[in-house]
């Protein structure tokens, strides 16, 4: 197993170890269970081992309580879930959480919530990325990562004359800050390491294919103007002003403009788009994209070991 998540058993009871209603809890909400929801159902599991005088619960049980509790579709969805984000633990590959998407559109939140819940440790931004290079790279010399994603366009050395001088100086940034993200994945690769990597540079088409890894990249994106502007009130707040909100206002159109060609970019590369209206949610839709692609890393896996 790649040492890149913290793992724990299944905490139904196995062995010498008794069951931990709040370890089932944890392991639910990852999943994306409702935190309401997963401790009434790890309660319930709870009861229902001191009316039976026992220590352990088999999967077997947790169906039957999981569908009393959830619902007999969502009590079968949520234990497939729960034996999926097991069997991701097993992995002997690290994970590569790739989030992407435009200025304010959440990238920050989503990802550092998938990463708690993976038990992954390793999370960072390209615009760390961009600042750490900016540390080695003059203003001179490599203009573009001198200035925000979207006011790039003033640094931008060439480009399509059709094409809006945002987008230019912002792909040129973009294209100089992926050298730096794919030495972070590189590393991450050599040390078996999963990882997880948000930022408006995360271009599905730009980063050269990674290899030897479980590799996630997903794009958010806010359709409604208003909801796009409201998030950047909520950064203002959340930073006690060093990201002031009138900054991003102002620049709103190009924030959007730049959104659009990500947009675009991913999906004629077949990365998923979601829309971020609520947070849970998008977590959720996270959470099952990195467990559908484990599980298909391990059938591959399976279907080789066998042919």
């Amino acid at each position: 197993m790649s040492e890149s998540r913290h793992h724990e058993l299944l905490p139904l009871g196995e062995g010498d170890l008794p069951y931990s209603k709040g370890l089932l809890a944890r392991a639910l909400m990852a999943t994306g269970v409702s935190a309401e929801r997963a401790y009434e159902l790890a309660q319930r599991v709870e009861e229902d081992l001191s009316v039976r005088r026992e220590t352990a619960a088999d999967p077997g049980r947790l169906e039957d309580l999981a569908q009393e509790v959830l619902g007999e579709d969502g009590g079968a969805r949520i234990v497939r879930r729960l034996r999926r984000y097991e069997e991701l633990k097993e992995l002997d590959v690290p994970v590569v959480l790739l989030v992407g998407g435009a200025t304010g559109t959440g990238k920050s939140t989503v990802a550092t919530e998938v990463a708690y819940r993976l038990g992954i440790t390793r999370v960072t931004s390209t615009d760390v990325v961009r600042q750490t290079m900016r540390a080695f790279f003059s203003n001179e010399f490599m203009p573009s990562i001198h200035a925000s994603s979207f006011e790039a366009a003033t640094a931008a050395t060439g480009g399509d004359a059709d094409v809006d001088p945002v987008l230019i100086g912002f792909l040129e940034q973009t294209r100089n800050v992926l050298v730096g993200v794919r030495a972070v994945v590189e590393r991450a690769l050599q040390e078996g390491w999963s990882t997880v990597i948000e930022g408006v540079h995360l271009v599905p088409g730009l980063l050269a294919p990674v290899e030897g890894a479980v590799v996630v990249h997903c794009v958010l994106a806010i359709d409604d103007e208003v909801d796009h502007a409201s998030h950047f009130w909520v950064r203002d707040a959340a930073s006690d002003g060093l990201r002031p909100v009138q900054k991003y206002l102002d620049a709103l159109d190009d924030i959007r403009l730049i959104q659009d060609e990500i947009v675009d970019r991913a999906r004629r590369a077949g990365s998923p788009v979601l829309v971020n209206t609520e947070m849970e949610r998008t977590v959720a839709t996270v959470m099952e994209l990195v467990l559908e692609s484990a599980e298909q890393h391990s059938l591959v896996g399976a279907y080789g070991r066998d042919g």
